[in-house]
């Protein structure tokens, strides 16, 4: 799951990736369309994706890339219910996904946003390679550069 640098702007419909810090806010880019665009923080917040978390009985939270993952995984067993649906249907849709989240602080609101953005980034390609794999691809990446800087010196 890759969501790492993604963040959620309000005010702003979508997701976006952070290009760029300013002291006065962010330039991110529309995961959509690909544009660019500066986001002012006296007009947005900003929520980095990996820091969201889901509210479970343990008092504990549930990071959303653990939330995608499981959505993922369980797509086709289980039918993932459309946003029009009533509360009850997503709250038991979400049961199933992941069944030790607190109902009583885990609103309808916030399980449609957590399926509308996992519908998203899913549309977009987000969701098939896991963030560990590229890590991994980019320290290789590092360790050819080193390599050609050291065949360079000699």
């Amino acid at each position: 799951m890759k969501i790492k640098g993604l963040v959620a702007v309000s005010g702003l419909p979508g997701l976006f990736k952070m290009v760029a810090n300013r002291n006065n806010g962010l330039i991110v880019e529309d995961l959509a369309n690909g544009k660019r665009r500066f986001a002012s923080v006296r007009q947005h917040q900003f929520t980095p994706l990996e820091s969201i978390g889901i509210y479970t009985n343990d008092g504990e939270t549930s990071e959303l890339k653990i939330v995608f993952q499981s959505m993922l995984d369980k797509l086709e067993s289980v039918p993932m219910p459309a946003l029009t649906e009533t509360g009850d249907k997503l709250h038991t849709y979400f049961a199933q996904i992941l069944p030790d989240y607190d109902r009583d602080r885990v609103n309808t609101g916030d399980i449609k946003k957590a399926i509308k953005w996992f519908l998203h980034l899913h549309e977009l390609g987000y969701t098939t390679m896991e963030e560990d794999e590229e890590t991994e691809e980019d320290e290789a990446e590092v360790v050819e550069t080193e390599g050609d800087a050291e065949k360079g010196e000699e």
